[in-house]
Order: structure tokens, then sequence, then C-alpha cells
């Protein structure tokens, strides 16, 4: 049996913390964060960061005790999306990505065998993201990189991104996307669904923009994978094909939408085995890999049992256990 790989795992720096503690814009981005979600749901999540999740973030023997209860070999670390901080300038924005970077470095280092590297970058500030994917790639052995849905008004489609991807491309890098919240505001600050359906909607809407805008025609090398199963996308390629076909002023791609899936890659992270087998007939059993989302509550503490419980082949299953992932992210 392959090596079992998950891809959805973060990581806090409390160096990165240390960066931003008496910054102004930090505690404004936690009082956006808190009015996104609610009071409620602000409240249930301070407690949780407190209580369970930052051991689990920091800790590594305490991560490594929960890999092996989930029977998972090798994480693909990232930051924790609360730590994007896009809102930084230049020399911040710099100085977070590389204490981040240095973190995971070193993690992955240490112990070789249980972790690879998905590096943050300061996409606000586009042709430096893409100078310090290239350093993580090329110097640091990070296998790609983590991104959010949207930075600040910016589309990931947006022409101003263009040198970024441009180089993730060049670098054979993986663009792990993840979103931080939801644009909807309060129509989903109520009930947790700020996450619960908010950041599916993120990841849907960002897909669409990099097919629709172009971005996967001008930059054909580019491997993509979306977090949460890739949002609602995969459900919505026939719908999607549909308004490609009749509506002109979506006739904008060389290819049908459905047929960019041969860049894009998805986690397992659809909760059950119905689920699972849906996501693998609609992307392909050879686009699905395992994400746990560790440590978050909204993760997946089983994920071998839900690739049991799905209707599928053992050749089918060996693939999203780590075959994928070990092709995704260059796992010897």
């Amino acid at each position: 049996m392959t090596r079992v790989v998950d891809i959805h795992a973060h990581m806090l720096v409390p160096e990165v913390e240390a960066l931003v503690a008496d910054r102004p814009e930090w505690r404004a981005a936690l009082r956006e964060t808190a009015t996104a979600s609610g009071p409620e749901s602000a409240a249930h999540n301070a407690v949780l960061f407190r209580d369970e999740y930052l051991p689990k973030l920091t800790d590594v023997d305490v991560r490594i005790a929960a890999m092996d209860a989930m029977g998972v070999d090798v994480q693909a670390l990232s930051i924790s999306p609360t730590q994007y901080y896009y809102w930084a300038d230049p020399d911040l924005a710099r100085d977070i990505a590389a204490r981040a970077n240095e973190h995971i470095a070193a993690a992955c280092e240490k112990m070789p065998e249980r972790f690879v590297g998905l590096a943050a970058v300061p996409l606000q500030h586009p042709k430096l993201a893409a100078e310090m994917l290239t350093h993580a790639v090329t110097e640091l052995g990070f296998r790609g990189c983590q991104v959010s849905t949207r930075v600040a008004s910016w589309e990931l489609a947006d022409r101003r991104f263009d040198p970024f991807w441009r180089a993730a491309e060049e670098a054979g890098a993986v663009v792990f996307i993840h979103p931080l919240g939801c644009t909807l505001a309060e129509r989903v600050n109520r009930w947790y669904l700020v996450n619960v359906i908010g950041q599916p909607i993120e990841t849907t809407i960002a897909l669409s923009h990099l097919i629709f805008g172009g971005t996967l025609d001008r930059h054909p090398g580019l491997r993509l994978c979306a977090a949460h199963g890739g949002g609602y996308l995969p459900s919505y390629f026939g719908r999607t094909d549909h308004g490609h076909a009749v509506r002109p002023e979506a006739q904008t791609t060389r290819r049908r939408p459905s047929e960019y899936r041969d860049q894009i890659w998805v986690d397992s992270l659809v909760y059950t085995g119905s689920g699972l087998t849906h996501l693998v007939r609609e992307m392909g059993a050879d686009r699905v890999v395992i994400g746990t989302d560790y440590p978050f509550d909204m993760g997946e503490a089983d994920p071998l049992a839900r690739i049991a419980e799905a209707d599928l082949t053992e050749a089918e299953r060996e693939q999203i256990r780590g075959l994928n992932a070990r092709h995704l992210l260059r796992i010897e």
C-alpha cells in the first residue's frame, strides 16, 4: 500500500505573530474576522484556538501523534490562513513570508519522511510573491505554495498577478488555493455559515475566475489544488459548460470549462463516502487527493474511513490515498 499523503494541513508560526502583534492593521483584521463570522462563532473560535488548536498548530510531537492516529504518513505543511496578512506593506510582507517559510522548512528538514512544505507568499505584491515562491522551491525544497481565493479587492485572475502565475508555472509549483472567510458579509454571519457554505463559495468563484479570466489558458502548465473538494464547481461543471456554450460573453476560453480539470486537483474534504464517490466521478480519480484541514473542527479526523466508504475501485482508493499527491508534490 502506498504512503498516505495529506495535502491540507496547517501550521501556526509564532515568529509571524510576533512580527504583526503591534500593528493596528492586525487588530483591525481580527475585528473584521470576528464581525464576518458573527459573535457566537467568534467567541467559540477563540476558545477552540486557545484550548485545542494552538498546541496542534505549533507542537510537532502533537502533530505526529495525530498523523499516526489518522493513518497519515506525510503532511504538506502550510500556514494557517489566518496568517496570510495580505494587508502588509512590502517590507513586512517579505519578513512574514520569510519567517513562515523558515519555520516550515525547519520542520521538513528535521522530519523529511513526514513533512513537505507549501510556502507562504505575499500575493498582495505579485512580483515579490513570484520571487519568494521561486526561492522557496529552488532553494528551500518547497513543493509549491498556499494562497487565498482573493487578495483585497482583486480576483486571482487579475492580470496584476501574471508574474506570480508565470513563476509558479516555471517552477513546477503546485498552488494550493484555500479561502479565508467569505465576501458575502452579513448574509453568512450566523450559524458559522461563513465557513460551512461561505468558504466553498469563495473557492468556486476563484476557480471560475481563473478559468474564464484566461489564467489557465495563459499558463497551461499551472498545477492548482483547491481545498474543500474544490467548492461547488465540480458539481456544476455541467451548468458551467452550458453557460459557456450559450452565452457569448462567457466564451472567453480556448476549451470548455470542464476541460480545465487537467490543471486542477481537489482535496477529499467532503465528509461522506457518497460525497467522495460523487467528487471522484466528476473530477476523475486522478484529480483527488487527501485533505484533512488539520487541526480545525471543520476538518476530517479519519480520511481513510471516508475513502473506504466510497464506491471506488481499489486502484482509485490507492490514487487518492497517496499516489496522486506523491505525483503532485514530487514525493519520492
